[in-house]
């Protein structure tokens, strides 16, 4: 997942960042820092919470480059 994915899939689910860092269980810094691309790298398992998050809520990665909403 790319910075610019996890922002539209929020936008997709009308979440702000705190609610993904709810939804994630992580620290909102660490939303906000992965999405503005504020640090050099960001852990694997904190990547996945995020997806993981988004996931569960109703969003799909298209190939790496998209986002959309799973049917229902």
């Amino acid at each position: 997942m790319t910075p610019s994915q996890c922002r539209a899939a929020r936008a997709l689910l009308d979440w702000t960042q705190p609610n993904l860092a709810d939804a994630a269980k992580l620290g909102l810094s660490t939303v906000v820092d992965f999405e503005k691309q504020r640090r050099k790298t960001i852990s694997e398992d904190a990547k996945t919470a995020m997806r993981t998050a988004l996931e569960a809520a109703g969003v799909e990665f298209i190939d790496g480059t998209g986002v959309k909403l799973s049917a229902p």
